[in-house]
């Protein structure tokens, strides 16, 4: 009994997307600790131009990260998400709608990615239209209509909704089709995966 009592209190047993059992342990829980203060940090640093009408969020580059950390890095970009939008956009009118909804969209593209980590420019990109059909929904009601969609010019007649819908696809899948994918590449390879390894992180499979 006393050997149950010390795994469970070691190893949290957490149930895996695709139904497995997969152990949360401390390392795993220091990883979510940094991954959310990563994220949140990029976004504070980076400022208005992270969370506005018309943005790119150098942050959500750590999305596609989920597809090698799994779960440490999906709960992480989601509190970070949570964390940064309190002090970007709380203070806004409206401006409870980005820290509700904002890092739901964030675990929904980590999720995603790390489920579709055999195809992962296709999880990244899928992510990104998700964020973008999400956060452009009421990202609106928060900044207005964006100007702009990176000087491709904007109808005047197209429902601001639509506006910023387009307006947040387009940067996420800059930020993490682009950069995003790039970044995991990089950290995917060989020498890398196994240097990471070496410290005791689990790299998803």
């Amino acid at each position: 009994m006393a050997g149950e009592w010390a795994s469970t209190r070691s190893a949290l047993e957490t149930p895996d997307v695709g139904g497995e059992k997969t152990s949360f342990d401390s390392r795993d829980l220091a990883l979510t600790v940094v991954f959310a203060a990563l994220y949140a940090t990029l976004v504070i640093v980076q400022g208005q131009s992270a969370a506005a009408a018309i943005q790119l969020r150098i942050a959500d580059c750590l999305i596609p990260l989920c597809a090698l950390f799994g779960w440490p890095a999906i709960v992480g970009v989601t509190a970070g998400a949570f964390v940064s939008n309190v002090f970007t956009s709380l203070p806004m009118t409206n401006g409870v709608y980005d820290v509700a909804f904002g890092p739901l969209a964030n675990l929904l593209a980590g999720t995603t990615i790390y489920v579709l980590r055999k195809r992962r420019l296709t999880g990244c990109i899928i992510a990104s239209i998700e964020i973008g059909l999400l956060v452009g929904s009421y990202l609106w009601a928060i900044f207005g209509a964006p100007s702009d969609i990176f000087t491709l010019g904007i109808t005047l007649n197209w429902p601001i909704w639509v506006a910023s819908i387009l307006s947040i696809t387009i940067s996420s899948l800059v930020a993490i089709a682009v950069i995003g994918y790039t970044l995991l590449s990089i950290m995917s390879k060989k020498s890398t995966a196994q240097s990471l390894k070496s410290k005791g992180l689990r790299i998803a499979s």
